[in-house]
């Protein structure tokens, strides 16, 4: 099924270029069918490259999805265009009165910041909490997830000695969630960052239980006890040159920066990199939009929030019971049931 984004954004051509269906607004419009509505907070400083990454795997499932791009109004992009912003962003006063079936939250460059620091924090903490009564299943990447655990649940991020960079073997802790229905016994992940969040704090909280991790790299998808809130530490959206880029930045700069692990041949940067990690990435995205998403999401988007969803769930809605998310024994950790299937 194709992704509907906005009319000339420029992910378009490059969406076409690999035979991803993308639908612009006018064809949409003729269509009697209710897409998935998602939005995407991009948070990234290199806004076009990072709306194209994540509008490639949405639009790689089965599942039509349209996309709603938003920024924050409290910081001024100095990467993108204001242009390109006016055209297909929306800040969060334009659509705080609106309703979403997935939301994604990106990672950003000030993780080294404290949180309470960082130029968007107030205007980010009130997203956050809108997403509550207002998105049914929200995806939190990178800092986007660390911010999202400190928000909602106070665990602190930790500076680590040196930059995680590269892609890093990852295993699953929970075999049996569906976020990672398919998946191999070991997946790589592209990591990037000067911060982590430590297990210990993770299983502090009760609402909390880590899916998957690695040796090297910590937790990396935690969700909480019914999926409305995913927060995932790595980089799965990355292109292939996306580490290089960031590798040959900081040389050029000057700055001390390892050769990106697991990602050159024999880690040689005069070698092309190698990807290693598509086929997670498809599936990890194609997993949160059917189970998390699609399968759970109330047909009428208003109802998210109100005590019309808990009837939606149970199956009093316009859907039979057999064909819904069936909250097996909800707030108790594990038990939330999709068809027979622990989430």
């Amino acid at each position: 099924m194709p992704i509907k984004i906005p009319n000339g954004l420029p992910a378009t051509q490059t969406l076409l270029d690999e035979n991803i269906f993308v639908m612009h607004e006018l064809r949409a419009s003729t269509q009697e069918i209710r897409p998935l509505q998602v939005l995407l907070l991009n948070l990234m400083p290199t806004k076009i490259a990072t709306e194209t990454q994540f509008a490639r795997l949405l639009g790689n499932t089965p599942i039509q999805v349209e996309l709603t791009l938003m920024h924050t109004a409290t910081h001024k992009s100095r990467n993108t265009s204001a242009e390109h912003l006016t055209a297909f962003y929306q800040t969060f006063e334009e659509v705080r009165h609106r309703k979403f079936d997935g939301m994604i939250i990106t990672g950003a460059p000030v993780e080294l910041l404290r949180f309470e620091e960082v130029e968007y924090w107030d205007e980010l903490c009130e997203i956050l909490d809108w997403t509550a009564t207002h998105v049914y299943s929200t995806l939190h990447i990178c800092w986007g997830a660390q911010a999202g655990l400190y928000h909602h649940y106070g665990i602190p991020k930790h500076q680590l000695p040196k930059k995680l960079f590269g892609v890093y073997p990852h295993t699953l802790d929970y075999r049996r969630s569906i976020l990672f229905r398919g998946f191999d016994d070991v997946f790589m992940v592209p990591q990037s960052r000067h911060t982590t969040v430590l297990r210990e704090d993770i299983e502090r909280v009760p609402e909390l239980q880590v899916l998957a991790s690695s040796e090297e790299a910590g937790p990396y998808a935690i969700k909480d006890v019914d999926g409305r809130r995913i927060f995932v530490t790595g980089h799965v959206e990355y292109d292939r040159d996306t580490l290089e880029k960031e590798y040959l930045r900081d040389v050029a700069a000057g700055r001390p920066i390892e050769v990106p692990k697991n990602y050159y041949p024999d880690d040689d940067p005069d070698k092309a990199p190698i990807v290693t990690w598509r086929s997670c990435a498809n599936l990890l995205m194609m997993n949160w939009l059917n189970y998390f998403v699609y399968q759970a999401t109330p047909y009428e988007l208003d109802t998210i929030g109100t005590e019309h969803e808990e009837d939606w769930l149970l199956g009093v809605g316009n859907i039979p019971l057999e064909q819904a998310w069936v909250p097996d024994s909800i707030g108790k950790r594990d038990h939330d049931t999709w068809r027979g299937d622990s989430i």
